[in-house]
């Protein structure tokens, strides 16, 4: 993981969504251990409370649970809350904006749906 120290997302919302998307891909797994503060702290050569917040606020949102004495592992449900997370807030702000600049080329609805639609092709060209 890399960090954007530009970014106007502090470091420590930037720690959330890279464990996020860790889970999100099945590299940390359901019931498995994250990293602990002190672990992040180490790789990101960043001060631990500062990867304590971003730990917590995956506890916080229910991602990872604490088990006394053992650390964070992740949730159950984490992967569920996670898409409906990013589901109804990023892409949600996305499509707003993509739409807002449609609407300023004047990019009819159905040209928009047939941009989406070749992207997605492109997308599983590639892979």
């Amino acid at each position: 993981m890399i960090l954007n120290s530009d970014s106007m997302k502090p470091i420590y919302v930037q720690i959330a969504e890279w464990l996020e998307t860790e889970i999100l891909s099945e590299s940390i797994k359901k019931d498995e251990k994250v990293y602990s503060q002190y672990q992040l702290a180490e790789m990101l050569n960043i001060n631990p409370a500062t990867a304590a917040k971003g730990l917590n606020i995956l506890a916080d949102e229910n991602i990872v649970y604490k088990k006394r004495g053992l650390g964070m592992f992740v949730s159950e449900d984490a992967k569920k809350i996670i898409m409906a997370k990013r589901r109804n807030q990023t892409l949600k702000s996305l499509v707003a904006e993509l739409v807002r600049e449609a609407e300023h080329l004047q990019v009819t609805e159905e040209e928009l749906i047939e941009m989406i639609q070749e992207a997605k092709r492109d997308m599983k060209g590639d892979s």
